[in-house]
């Protein structure tokens, strides 16, 4: 993974534990920095002598020219609350952007359904600004949930949407600690969406839903969205902002695996514990495997398993296909046989 210096233009704060980050973009980078609504930076500092790696989705749209992330601190979060003391002029290590939690264009008038939670919206964000201006007969449908108008991000930002495009944008906000009347009280639960989709959105049929936010609601709004007909599961698109840490049983009798790495057409050759996962025992000797998030939320550290097997504690990116094809993330993966081989050069 390439990163390039980039000056901080602006910071803003958003909400009282947000800032929004602007980047300046040279005009030398401005082709590497292209990118689709969805996806997402990998932003690379130095804190506490540790080298620390976060992905943040793009807010902005691929259409304006600033290139927007909102950070939100989290409590015992090294970078997010390193993020809180950054200025304009500061400078941080960013690599090009890139993510699968993508808007396609569509050239007939289509109707998205948009679910978010806290700085799940960031994505969506992004995807919503890139169909009301490039798709100009499409309509957006979101319901948003946060716990108070303080604590919304973008919040006065789609109210201002909602004037610009009227029926084309429509919008719904929940709040579970405060009551408003243009809000839905309590998350964004199978009541309130049951309730969103049939006093605000009616009959409106939609190609496709984009949701990002915890897992417990995504596992929700997917489910009944595939029940009630509204969508297929295959048009029901989602990028998890929070992950859980899943323990994962390791089985055959040796307990030690032989891993070989092929990275930018060099060859590695180590051994681990099964108990030890990929990515890290990877970063612990030296090779410089892409990676991000470390949560099995993005997707940058995609490898292809050419031998043997290694399974995944938690995957909420690639398809049961990807998997059978041998594809794996390797900040999820332990392995499971004597010899693994990993490919990040074939992905």
């Amino acid at each position: 993974m390439i990163f390039h210096h980039l000056t901080i233009k602006q910071v803003t704060k958003v909400t009282p534990q947000a800032v929004e980050v602007v980047f300046e973009i040279p005009e030398n980078l401005s082709s590497e920095f292209t990118y689709k609504a969805g996806q997402y930076l990998t932003l690379k500092a130095t804190i506490n002598e540790e080298e620390v790696r976060r992905a943040y989705s793009l807010s902005s749209a691929p259409h304006e020219t600033d290139l927007k992330v909102v950070i939100k601190a989290v409590e015992k979060g090294v970078f997010s609350n390193y993020a809180m003391s950054l200025r304009a002029g500061d400078q941080l290590e960013v690599a090009a952007p890139e993510g699968l939690f993508i808007h396609e264009k569509s050239d007939t008038a289509q109707n998205y359904l948009m679910i978010a939670a806290g700085s799940g919206i960031t994505p969506i964000t992004s995807i919503i600004k890139d169909v009301l201006t490039n798709e100009t007969d499409s309509k957006v449908a979101l319901i948003y949930g946060n716990q108070s108008v303080a604590q919304t991000i973008y919040y006065e930002q789609f109210n201002d949407l909602k004037d610009q495009y009227g029926d084309r944008f429509i919008l719904q906000y929940c709040f579970s600690r405060e009551e408003r009347d243009e809000a839905l009280f309590g998350r964004v639960s199978k009541s309130n969406l049951n309730y969103f989709l049939k006093q605000k959105v009616g009959d409106l049929a939609f190609a496709k839903a984009y949701l990002c936010g915890p897992e417990e609601m995504i596992t929700m709004a997917t489910d009944n969205l595939v029940e009630k007909e509204v969508l297929a599961k295959e048009n029901v698109k989602f990028e998890l902002f929070t992950a859980k840490e899943n323990e994962i049983e390791i089985t055959e009798d040796s307990h030690l695996t032989e891993l070989t790495v092929i990275l930018d057409d060099e060859k590695h050759t180590l051994t681990l514990k099964r108990s030890e996962n990929l990515l890290d025992v990877m970063l612990k000797n030296d090779i410089d495997a892409p990676y991000s998030c470390q949560g099995g939320i993005c997707s940058s550290c995609i490898c292809q398993i050419e031998e043997g097997s290694a399974q995944m504690a938690k995957n909420a990116i690639l398809t049961d296909s990807e998997i059978a094809d041998g594809l794996s993330l390797a900040c999820q993966a332990y392995a499971t046989s004597a010899k693994v081989v990993v490919n990040f050069d074939e992905v």
